[in-house]
């Protein structure tokens, strides 16, 4: 169980949706750079300290709108709030006209570290 003073264990999954698909590719690089722009500014939050991503757009092409996601983060995450403040990024960052949101999707599923609790015995 998680207490108050350990964090929350959190992956952002991230899909990419149709609308980025359709623009020309001349315009893709906005998006490109929004996206970084979010990412380091989610990495910058106090209360994250994200431990990695993941993405799979080799084997993966074209839009995703759940599982599997084109992208992932995992980060330790304080409180629930700071993970709404980390999704919030995509309604607030912006590329022209659009939020980020507009080109992409998040999906926070928050758990723990797995861990052997100290009152479970080992076999044998």
């Amino acid at each position: 169980m998680t207490t108050p003073s350990e964090p929350l264990r959190v992956l952002f999954c991230i899909g990419i949706n149709q609308n980025f698909f359709d623009l020309p590719k001349s315009e893709i690089g906005s998006v490109w750079t929004a996206f970084s722009g979010m990412m380091t500014e989610m990495a910058r939050m106090q209360g994250v300290h994200v431990i990695g991503n993941m993405d799979d757009d080799s084997h993966m092409v074209g839009p995703s709108t759940g599982w599997p996601w084109t992208c992932y983060i995992l980060a330790d995450v304080d409180t629930q709030e700071t993970v709404k403040a980390a999704c919030n990024l995509f309604r607030t960052t912006m590329i022209g006209e659009h939020a980020l949101w507009h080109y992409a999707t998040v999906e926070a599923r928050i758990g723990r570290a797995l861990v052997i609790r100290d009152d479970v015995a080992p076999a044998g």
